[in-house]
């Protein structure tokens, strides 16, 4: 299961990951990036876990997957993580 996901992101292009972070993971962008506004509010102490644990993951996971994406490529390219 782990291998199939590591070799979906493998051959995915590293644009698709740039769209999803621009697009799921920086909405809405007025006034600000939900991600940290969410962030804000968890490390302020007002954060709705159930709600907002949820909609954070969500909005957190393009950034986290372009991150995987970078790692995955720096190992390919042969150099040191």
């Amino acid at each position: 299961m782990i291998r199939v996901f590591v070799r979906g992101v493998d051959r995915a292009p590293l644009w698709l990951f740039a769209l999803l972070v621009a697009s799921i993971g920086l909405a809405p962008w007025v006034p600000e990036p939900y991600v940290a506004e969410k962030l804000r509010g968890l490390l302020a102490g007002e954060f709705d876990w159930p709600r907002d644990l949820f909609s954070l993951m969500v909005h957190a996971a393009p950034w986290l997957l372009m991150a995987f994406k970078l790692y995955r490529n720096s190992l390919s390219d042969g150099r040191a993580p």
